[in-house]
């Protein structure tokens, strides 16, 4: 949910207008462009949100294969008893 959030913050637009070249980057909910620390910042942030979710997913998926063999076992207990 963080990460939904923080994504539409972001929203980073570039300028076709600027003449000297320049990508602008626009803060979504305020429309004034970002510091360069301002998008160090944001990024760090998602790249952190990002790291998290995937660590869940992973111990996630550890726990449910982790359930499996345990149910796999037990059905092969009763299959030889």
């Amino acid at each position: 949910m963080a990460t939904r959030f923080a994504l539409s913050r972001l929203c980073i637009t570039r300028s076709m207008e600027t003449t000297r070249g320049a990508t602008r980057y626009y803060s979504d909910s305020k429309g004034r462009i970002l510091s360069e620390e301002e998008r160090a910042a944001e990024n760090v942030y998602i790249q952190k949100m990002e790291r998290e979710r995937l660590e869940k997913l992973k111990r996630r998926a550890e726990k449910e294969k982790a359930e499996k063999d345990s149910a796999d076992k037990k059905t092969e207990g009763n299959q030889k008893g």
